[in-house]
Order: structure tokens, then C-alpha cells, then sequence
């Protein structure tokens, strides 16, 4: 559950799972999550007043080129900013499950803009509403800066209707694909036409540019509009199904179970798309704990970066080095690779990425230098690099906490050490045998056996599941 509605232990709490039932742990985690969490806020004055989504309003000829160039580089850095202060939460929040979901929503309505306030406002939009109601979150979302602008639904109007906001919202947020015509998205993309946000960057209704004609969508007929065109969505079973078999396949089992995924879909739907409803009734059945779910999933860059420093404790030097270790891994924050987010499970894994996962843990606990030269000109690299100007691997400086570590295992005996701290680390059936790891492990103290042996198990195939 831990590794599932959230990202894997602390070591300060550790001790206390043991006598705590799924049911208890699930109540906690939920109450935990229950409050509104506070807004995250990194952007700077840069982009203050008129600054607010200008290139989207086709006001950027006001600016000079080297306004331009400068305004890019400040949204590329208060992203980067973004992205630490959200992994930050992720790591040290006590709501990790609503951080959990979201990480979920924020791959599901995946949007690519470089823009810091839009990306900073629909992060918080879905932080707000990942526990809630599927049906606000979808309504708040489809009205953010951020994908209207991403989407191209700013330049959607009666004149010329703009179909990529529309096909989009039916095929990757709402119902998928196969139910739905090409007549239904060209009817929903004119309801839609009007959509747009101003230079604050808030969402207006531009009556002046919207089709008031009749439209008909999915067997429905009337003067719609880009509300109406969501609430019929939200009234297909289809929607249901289409959001708990992609909830499925990410917090239980890529094997998607069709029979159990109808269940939920049933419910969801019967429940009015609460979503709090549907995440118990998945974490609290016995199925869920059933032993072919179990150590199957493949962790995200992020999660697998998260749950590191949940266990391991550290203060780091460069934090930016995360922007690195994420790029490398093939997960940055707020850069999707389309507007199908990231596609996850066996994707995440090739030669080069497997091999930096499996030596993540040493290089942030400072046991292994790193080496890595990523293009200079991505957008995603954020002008981080592996290695300094004479071309020499860099170490990462980090302090980490090893005596709450190691506190964890003080009523354990040294017989049993190895097993405890197996059951700890990892997620997957079958334990690492302990012969196996003789030859790495540290065995002239308890202290660096335990240190050691943590850090060789999240160096195995092993770690990378949950």
C-alpha cells in the first residue's frame, strides 16, 4: 500500500507499520490527504501584469527578441524550481496520497507549455481536486491556461473551429478511443469555440467568438456549449470505465482484470465520479493484495527518485542534480514527452536508463561519482550536466541521515538483520539471497552492514518493482 498510495516508507515510521492493519494504514493515509493543500508559488515578478500569457494572445511582436529570450529563460528556470518544490512535497508531505494521485493526474492531463503561472496553476488546480470529484477536476482542467493554451483552443472560434482540444479531451482525458464519431468532435470543437484566458491568465467565455448554432453530440441535440459538451461526456458509462481501467492499470496491475475493472467502473459511476470512494474500494480488497499484483509494477523515475530519499534521509548540495537524475531516467516534471504523458510500465526501462537506475542509490549517498554529457540544447536538460569543464565525473554531495536510518533496526539481532532490512527495501516476492551480496556488503559494523545492504538491494532488478 505505501509503495502504491504513496512513495514507500519513511525510515522514521518504518517500525510502526508492522503493527498497523492495511485498513488503519489506508485511514491514516486518507486523513493525512483530507485537507486543501497549500498552493505551490515559485514564480517570480518576472511575469507579472501584461507579461501573463502573452505569446499565447499573439502580443509577443511588442517585445523585443532579447525580451523574448529573456522571458523563456526565467519560465524555464522557475519551472525547474517547480519541479524541486513539487518533489520536495512528494518526499516530506504528509498527504502522500493525494501527492500519489496526484502524479497520476498529472500524467494523465499531460500539457507541455513553458510558461511558469500556467504550469504552476494547473499543478495546484489538480493537487486540489486529485480526491475529488473526477468531474470538477475534468471542468477545472479543460478551463486552465495551461491546456487551452497547449491545446490551441485559444485560437478556436466560430469562424474557424480548432478540433485539437476537443478530439483531445474525448480520446485521452474522458472516454478513449472507439467511442465517439468525427461528427462528434467537430460538434463539440464549435461548443467549445469562445474558450480561451486573458493576459492575467485567468479562463473567459468570449461570447463575440463562439458558435451559438445547434449542435449534436453523442445522440444529443442542442445549442451547446463547452459545459453542456462535459456534462454529456460525464453522463457515458464509457467515461467511467475509460478512467478506472487507466486508474487500474497504474495503482494495481498493468494486466488490466475486465470483470473487476467493470465493478469499479459500475461504482465509480453509481458514486457520481468520487474519486476517494473509488481508491478505497481499490486499496481496501483483498484482491488488491492478491500475490500477482504484487512487486509487478515498474517505478517511475519519479517515484523510484522519491522513495529513495523517503528511506534514506539527506540534505543535498545541489538539489538540481534531481532535474538530471529525472532526465536521464526519462521523467521531467511538467514535460510530458505528447499529450499522451508519459507512456510508463517497460517503457521506462532500456540499457542506458536501467544502469543509471540500478546506481542511483550510491550516487546520492555519495558512494559513486556520475558521468553524464545530455544535449546542451534541450529544453529539458534546464542547463544541468554531469560533468564539470574538464570533463571529470562529478559526485554528488549530499548529507545523509543514517542514525535514523539505522535506529530502525536497533530491537533486530544480527541474525536477522538481513531479512529485516529485505523486507524493508523491497517490494517483490522473493528476497534477495543474502550469499549473493556477501561479497559487497560492509561486515566490520552493524551500522555499515545496514548501510551497505540497503544500498546494494536498491541496486538490484528488484528495486526497480513494486
Amino acid at each position: 500500500m505505501l509503495w502504491r498510495a504513496a512513495f514507500g516508507p519513511m525510515a522514521e515510521n518504518v517500525n510502526e507499520l508492522a503493527d498497523t492493519s492495511q485498513k488503519e494504514l489506508y485511514k491514516v493515509l486518507e486523513k493525512t490527504s483530507s485537507k486543501k493543500p497549500a498552493e505551490l508559488n515559485v514564480a517570480t515578478n518576472t511575469f507579472d501584469g501584461l507579461m501573463k500569457g502573452l505569446q499565447d494572445l499573439g502580443q509577443m511582436q511588442k517585445l523585443t527578441q532579447d525580451q523574448k529570450k529573456e522571458l523563456r529563460k526565467q519560465s524555464v528556470d522557475d519551472i525547474k524550481n517547480l519541479n524541486l518544490t513539487w518533489l520536495n512535497e512528494m518526499i516530506n508531505s504528509e498527504a502522500q496520497l493525494r501527492e500519489k494521485m496526484s502524479l497520476f493526474w498529472h500524467g494523465h492531463f499531460a500539457c507541455r507549455v513553458v510558461n511558469i503561472y500556467f504550469q504552476q496553476q494547473l499543478l495546484n488546480v489538480i493537487r486540489q481536486n486529485a480526491l475529488g470529484n473526477f468531474g470538477d477536476l475534468l471542468r477545472e482542467v479543460s478551463k486552465s491556461p495551461a491546456m487551452l493554451s497547449f491545446l490551441n483552443n485559444q485560437r478556436n472560434r466560430k469562424q474557424h473551429p480548432n478540433e485539437n482540444f476537443a478530439r483531445e479531451v474525448m480520446e485521452l482525458f474522458t472516454m478513449g478511443r472507439g467511442t465517439y464519431t468525427e461528427t462528434d468532435i467537430r460538434e463539440a470543437a464549435r461548443a467549445y469555440t469562445g474558450w480561451g484566458f486573458n493576459v492575467k491568465g485567468e479562463f473567459v467565455n468570449r461570447p463575440f467568438l463562439h458558435d451559438t448554432g445547434s449542435k449534436t453530440f453523442l445522440g444529443k441535440t442542442g445549442n451547446f456549449d463547452g459545459d453542456d459538451i462535459i456534462d454529456i461526456i460525464l453522463e457515458q458509462k464509457a467515461t467511467a470505465k475509460f478512467i478506472t481501467a487507466k486508474i487500474y492499470k497504474y495503482f494495481v496491475n498493468e494486466d488490466i482484470d475486465e470483470q473487476k475493472v467493470e465493478h469499479l467502473a459500475e461504482k465509480f459511476f453509481r458514486d457520481n465520479y468520487n474519486l476517494q470512494k473509488l481508491m478505497k474500494e481499490i486499496f481496501l480488497s483483498d484482491w488488491f493484495y492478491a500475490e500477482k499484483n504484487i512487486g509487478t509494477r515498474i517505478k517511475s523515475p519519479v517515484e523510484l527518485i522519491v522513495g529513495v530519499r523517503r528511506l534514506i534521509p539527506m540534505e543535498m548540495q545541489k538539489p538540481e542534480a534531481q532535474l538530471l537524475f529525472q532526465r536521464v531516467l526519462g521523467q521531467v516534471l511538467f514535460y510530458p514527452p505528447n499529450v499522451a504523458g508519459w507512456p510508463g510500465g517497460k517503457n521506462w526501462i532500456d540499457s542506458s536508463a536501467l544502469m543509471f537506475r540500478m546506481r542511483l542509490a550510491q550516487i546520492v549517498t555519495n558512494a559513486e561519482a556520475f558521468l553524464i554529457k545530455p544535449k546542451d540544447d534541450d529544453d529539458t536538460m534546464m542547463g544541468m550536466e554531469g560533468v564539470d569543464k574538464n570533463g571529470k565525473a562529478n559526485q554528488l554531495q549530499t548529507t545523509v541521515d543514517w542514525t535514523s536510518v539505522v535506529k530502525v533496526f536497533d530491537q533486530t539481532s544480527r541474525e536477522n538483520l538481513f531479512g529485516r532490512v529485505n523486507d524493508i527495501v523491497l517490494q517483490t516476492k522473493n528476497s534477495i539471497n543474502p550469499n549473493v551480496l556477501k561479497r559487497y556488503v560492509d561486515n566490520t559494523s552493524r551500522e555499515g552492514f545496514i548501510k551497505s545492504t540497503i544500498i546494494e538491494l536498491m541496486s538490484t532488478p528488484e528495486y526497480q518493482l513494486c
